[in-house]
């Protein structure tokens, strides 16, 4: 059991876990920043900030204890002669801690940490959305395009349909005005063939000639009595 232990076991013994925070603390010294797990940036926040505050005060006995839990000496020397000065004004607070989107294959919580002052830094990576493929339809069916439709505002709205009233009057006036005129030449043209048959002389020989329709019976009976 525990016992108001402090601090994260994260499933590893005492050797392992402490061999792990201090691997993270040297590369996040190292390259000013590191992607993790949100626990473990948390673990290792107050450590990298002793490492740095000893990194401030730059005496022998400082350098002696960062080397105790940081052992690369190069990373040392960065931290007391580049990371220390950088941090002579500020009292504490040396990093950030940024959350990230889960990790996707066990859904841990992913974190960066890094320097406050890490002007450098480029845009905090995130992982890629994976998005599902679009579904074929089914057989026998069409695929339904939605067409958008630019923005109109009010006062476009309006002109537009001013114009498109104006447009429509002006059509159904032509229209008519040829409608007008067409009816005109076709009377025109009936009347002048009227009276051309009117005036033409065989139409009038022809209407002579014709016999009467009214005697017609009346000869007929007479030939009937005479027999």
């Amino acid at each position: 059991m525990r016992h108001r232990v402090h601090g994260r076991h994260l499933g590893r013994d005492t050797a392992h876990r402490l061999s792990l925070y201090r691997n993270l603390v040297t590369d996040l010294l190292r390259y000013e920043r590191i992607v993790t797990t949100e626990a473990k940036a948390k673990e290792i926040r107050p450590m990298a900030e002793k490492v740095i505050t000893l990194g401030r005060r730059g005496d022998l006995h400082a350098r002696r204890q960062a080397l105790k839990f940081v052992y690369d000496p190069s990373v040392v020397k960065k931290v007391f002669d580049d990371i220390g000065p950088r941090m002579a004004t500020r009292p504490g607070g040396y990093l950030r801690i940024t959350g990230m989107e889960p990790r996707k294959g066990d859904g841990a919580r992913m974190a960066t940490i890094e320097l406050v002052d890490y002007v450098d830094a480029p845009p905090t990576p995130r992982p890629n959305r994976v998005t599902a493929a679009p579904t074929a339809p089914a057989r026998g069916t069409t695929p339904v395009v939605a067409e958008t439709a630019p923005a109109v505002t009010e006062a476009e709205s309006d002109d537009g349909e001013a114009e498109l009233a104006t447009t429509v009057r002006e059509a159904d006036e032509s229209e008519a005005a040829e409608a007008a005129d067409e009816a005109t030449a076709e009377l025109d043209e009936a009347t002048e063939a009227t009276a051309e048959v009117d005036e033409s002389p065989e139409a009038t020989a022809e209407a002579d000639d014709a016999p009467a329709t009214d005697d017609a019976p009346a000869e007929d009976g007479d030939d009937k009595a005479e027999a």
